[in-house]
């Protein structure tokens, strides 16, 4: 494969539902054989009949999706690939050798007709984070590219103009580095071993974090939430150090980082929040669990929630949202070290639904100590050689069971007490809350309060009109909600002043009538987000027109 693409397409409807990121790789957003999908994503008929008519037989679907692929195996002829892990995250480590040798195997394998070549069509819902990190994985691995030349290769040809880098969440950029050190500096080398988090320091944490320690699942395919830090579990270490000081002056950073350690400080009160309840005010903390938290994976995710006290009862509401996958193998396992730190800025942390945004700064940076668990099973994950059969991943309910854009029914909420004027509004504002949060997952905004979450965190300084204007931006509510959108930006096609001799989509100029309008289902599937969101940010004089029907 090189970056000099050599044959054509033809003019049409079908050339538009897939981008050739290489001679050899297909990138195409989620296929659909389902109404309504269908009608605004990639019809999985149609992309077969183009597939078909340009490779033959030639061509082999790699799927990315634990949220189900759309369509059933045999339409497209059972000549594809699972290897399924959730969207917006970086691909569970140990999958990695397998899929890149199932590429290969694939791709450098003896085609059946002598006037075509193979291609592996890769896709995941839009076709952008997952779908590119494994495309630049195989081009490193495989190909011999370098790291920089293959992610500016991916937004080159994915991304429109101005719309920023086609793998951009930070987590799998950081795993697209993984793969570049395991293929040129570790031998393709990778031991799968079960860690334990020994603590979590925190510099400058603000008042209602939640902090939770994640990993994945069943091979991949869900994240399990193994630990959320209670306040019992967190110590002080500007209290500790007041305690020791001649005077009240607070410690330098520098004595900071130096008294950070597990034997110094003194564990906070059962009755004090897991931050300062006092959200002007942060802290540098150490979360130190009073039971061990063990992951049987190297993968590990670190989550962070900042929560605010609502005016609504019943309600909290959600000001930051931020998290950060690492790997132990790679932040110093592989160099023969049984524990590690991985240390990270907030602003370097990953944002909401893949994008930058995060909210109110919940913290100024963190540092994850870790250590390979005690009688933890060492497992050595080798990429197979050619020709040897390659492991995969167990395909999901391609239906989409579990996932939320197929589960989401209009009904009645059943009310809800506000407590306050303004209740009926409030009980749509519930309903459709609760719809956009199983459509669009973790977002800013009202969220229904937890009765264990008194244990856990909810700071009282802002009120959710505050943080509305401090988190949203210059124009309207319906470009916040847009804001998360990970196919946002992303093109179908290339068009003719990117071109070069060596390009191999055709002009689509004459035939644009005729596109595929996937930002209709972008809207589709952010309708409810828009509506929870505008309704919640009505003001008191909004909701006065509802006064004389609101419950009591």
């Amino acid at each position: 494969m090189t970056s000099k693409d050599q044959f054509s397409v033809d003019n049409g409807h079908a050339a538009k539902l897939v981008l050739y990121f290489t001679l050899n790789v297909v990138v195409t957003s989620g296929p659909s054989s389902l109404w309504p999908k269908k009608a605004y994503r990639n019809p999985v008929d149609q992309l077969v009949a183009f597939l078909d008519k340009k490779h033959g037989d030639e061509w082999a679907v790699f799927e990315f999706r634990a949220e189900g692929t759309g369509y059933p195996d045999a339409e497209v002829y059972n000549r594809i690939h699972h290897f399924p892990w959730p969207d917006h995250h970086p691909p569970p480590f140990a999958i990695i050798p397998n899929l890149m040798a199932a590429m290969r195997n694939w791709l450098q394998g003896e085609p059946k007709s002598p006037d075509k070549h193979r291609v592996a069509v890769v896709h995941c819902k839009a076709g952008k984070g997952r779908s590119g990190t494994v495309s630049c994985s195989y081009l490193i691995s495989q190909e011999g590219w370098k790291r920089e030349d293959a992610l500016k290769r991916f937004t080159l040809r994915r991304m429109r103009a101005g719309f920023g880098d086609g793998v951009s969440i930070p987590s799998q950029l950081r795993w697209v580095g993984y793969v570049d050190r395991w293929t040129n500096k570790m031998d393709k080398t990778y031991v799968e071993r079960p860690v334990e988090i020994v603590e979590i320091h925190v510099w400058g944490l603000r008042g209602g974090v939640k902090v939770c320690v994640e990993g994945f699942i069943d091979d991949g395919r869900r994240i399990k939430n193994f630990h959320t830090f209670v306040r019992q579990e967190k110590t002080n270490v500007d209290r500790a150090f007041s305690q020791t000081l001649p005077n009240d002056d607070p410690p330098s950073r520098m004595q900071t980082e130096t008294l950070v350690s597990p034997t110094v400080g003194t564990p906070s009160s059962s009755n004090q929040d897991i931050s300062n309840s006092d959200s002007d005010l942060s802290q540098n903390v150490i979360l130190r669990p009073l039971t061990p938290i063990r992951l049987e994976t190297s993968d590990i995710n670190i989550d962070f929630e900042r929560r605010n006290k609502s005016g609504y009862t019943g309600f909290t509401m959600v000001t930051s949202l931020a998290h950060v996958w690492f790997n132990a193998w790679f932040e110093g396992g592989y160099e023969g070290n049984e524990s590690g730190v991985f240390e990270i800025e907030w602003e370097a942390m990953d944002g909401i639904k893949g994008s930058a945004r995060k909210g109110i700064k919940a913290l100024d940076r963190m540092k994850v100590v870790w250590k390979y668990a005690e009688g933890g099973r060492s497992q050595s994950i080798d990429e197979p050689q050619a020709g040897e059969p390659v492991e995969e991943g167990r395909p999901t309910n391609w239906r989409g069971a579990g996932d939320p854009e197929n589960e989401i029914e209009a009904r009645h909420s059943g009310g809800v007490a506000s407590g306050r004027v303004g209740g009926a509004k409030l009980t749509l504002s519930e309903m459709s809350s609760e719809a956009a949060s199983k459509l669009i997952g973790k977002d800013l905004g009202l969220r229904k309060a937890n009765a264990d979450s008194a244990n856990i965190s909810r700071a009282s300084s802002f009120r959710e009109d505050e943080v509305h204007r401090t988190h949203e931006p210059k124009s309207s509510v319906v470009k916040e909600a847009e804001g998360g959108s990970e196919d946002e930006g992303t093109k179908a096609h290339v068009s003719d002043d990117e071109k070069t001799n060596a390009d191999i989509v055709a002009s689509h100029e004459s035939h644009e009538h005729e596109r595929l309008d996937t930002a209709t289902g972008k809207y589709l599937e952010l309708g409810m987000a828009k509506m929870a969101n505008f309704i919640s940010k009505l003001g008191p004089g909004d909701r006065k027109a509802t006064d004389d029907n609101a419950t009591p």
